[in-house]
């Protein structure tokens, strides 16, 4: 029996979800109650978004009114809005200057996150007169020191190539009013912390600082409490809970059978947009291979890609080109991809608060989605520590033909079952006639096996 838990999780309203939630919720804040400007209402109407999530409720008020400010968001909840909005709004207090400098500086852990916020910065300053560019390693720099050459009032950056620029003379902080660390936790956690204090030895001491995250440990927030003065903390949900439309699977098989058992899922569910968490670029690499063995369209996405290459994977995979996204944790920041239906934990994460962050992809603006976590016996105490994190039990259960085997046998290897018997298990793909898996493709042609206790979320073949 499979165990569902749904935990609270607030998102951005579009018009919609406001009319599918009239029937029990009348009142809804509006944007423009918030105190933004006509330029920014008019953009926020273009995108469809009718009213404010409950972290843009409490936190943009506190930042237009020039508060440093600690806020903790999950990932979908409309949280680069909660800095850009207002920050864009208090740039424009002031006429642009003769020379344009940088006012502002947003600070990323990762190559996709910081360019997804500057596209969120451009959309919503698009009826405005500011410059915003990003910058960040993989990719030569020649291009990124024109665009600064020119003027810039709002600079996206990760903290290495800001320094490598900063370093060569082609950047100056000097005239920074706001500073932005956006997933600060994961900066502090990647060893980000001797760069930014140096970044932040290059600004003047008087500016605004906001920290936004999806996750706040104790230790992140005393690091946090020493580069902000006197913060407003501001959270949207109980920090490290789950999405309420998110239903979680949990089955358990051995490790050996991992490939074959998500093989399995894909094809027998007729999956489209699966975004898939390895613990490794290694692993993440060596699984990619085998799906496209098996007839299943599947690229990689991890710091040792090229920048060409993550690009031109989530690009493939946000119009379906492909079916599969497999990531580590570090890569997957910042990837927005809206609808999301489907995220599995290959291997779960050493570090318990990943695990939200991933299943946070799926279940936003409205829409189900479905987590499905591999658990094998060596995967136990991660288990707990998930366990322990979220304040719940995740109860697992067994899908028919790829049960974990007890114990030890001869030799003290465990019996894998099945074992050279792709062909009977859908584990290569090997019997299917229809040419590859893609996510344009069609399962109408395609007779799947299916067994009524062996799919997550009883999902059918047209699902996805």
């Amino acid at each position: 029996m499979e165990i569902v838990y749904r935990l609270p999780l607030h998102q951005i309203i579009k018009r919609s979800e406001v009319e599918r939630r009239l029937s029990f919720q009348t009142e809804y804040m509006t944007f423009k109650e918030l105190g933004l400007s006509d330029a920014l209402l008019k953009a926020v109407e273009e995108l469809g978004y009718v009213t404010p999530s409950p972290i843009q409720e409490k936190a943009i008020p506190r930042v237009l009114e020039g508060k440093d400010v600690l806020a903790s968001a999950q990932t979908g909840t409309g949280k680069t809005a909660c800095f850009a909005m207002p920050m864009i709004q208090l740039l424009t207090k002031e006429p642009p200057r003769s020379k344009r400098v940088i006012r502002a500086l947003v600070l990323t852990p990762t190559r996709e996150l910081a360019a997804q916020v500057l596209a969120d910065i451009e959309t919503y300053s698009k009826h405005i007169d500011l410059r915003s560019m990003v910058i960040f390693g993989g990719v030569k720099q020649s291009s990124q020191v024109n665009k600064l050459r020119n003027g810039v009032d709002i600079l996206v950056a990760t903290p290495g190539r800001l320094m490598d620029l900063q370093n060569q003379g082609f950047v100056s902080l000097r005239d920074v009013e706001f500073l932005v660390l956006d997933e600060a936790d994961r900066m502090l956690d990647m060893g980000f912390l001797r760069d930014i204090k140096k970044i932040m030895g290059m600004m003047p001491a008087k500016r605004q600082n906001l920290l936004f995250s999806a996750t706040f440990s104790r230790e992140i927030r005393t690091l946090a409490n020493g580069i902000l003065t006197n913060p407003v903390t501001v959270e949207a949900t109980p920090e490290n809970t789950t999405a309420e439309l998110v239903d979680q699977f949990v089955y358990r098989v051995d490790a050996s059978r991992k490939t074959e058992l998500i093989t399995k899922l894909i094809w027998d569910g007729n999956w489209h947009q699966v975004l898939v968490f390895t613990r490794t670029k290694h692993g993440a690499n060596r699984l990619t291979e085998k799906l496209n063995k098996a007839k299943i369209t599947a690229a990689a996405i991890h710091g040792n890609k090229s920048q060409n290459a993550r690009t031109k994977a989530l690009a493939e995979f946000k119009d379906k080109t492909i079916s599969v996204l497999v990531a580590t944790d570090i890569a997957a920041r910042g990837l927005d991809i809206p609808l999301l239906p489907y995220v599995i934990n290959f291997e779960l994460p050493n570090v318990p608060e990943d695990y939200v962050h991933r299943i946070g992809r799926t279940g936003r603006a409205g829409a189900s989605g479905q987590a499905i976590s591999l658990v094998s016996a060596d995967e136990e105490e991660y288990v707990r520590g998930i366990e322990k994190l979220l304040g719940m039990r995740l109860e697992g259960t067994e899908i028919e033909g790829f049960e974990p085997t007890k114990g030890p046998v001869e030799g003290g290897n465990k019996r894998v079952q099945g074992r050279g018997e792709s062909n009977n298990r859908g584990g290569g793909g090997q019997n299917r006639n229809s040419g590859n898996r893609n996510g344009g493709g069609s399962g109408n042609s395609r007779n799947f096996r299916r067994k009524t206790n062996g799919n997550a979320g009883g999902g059918s073949s047209d699902r996805g």
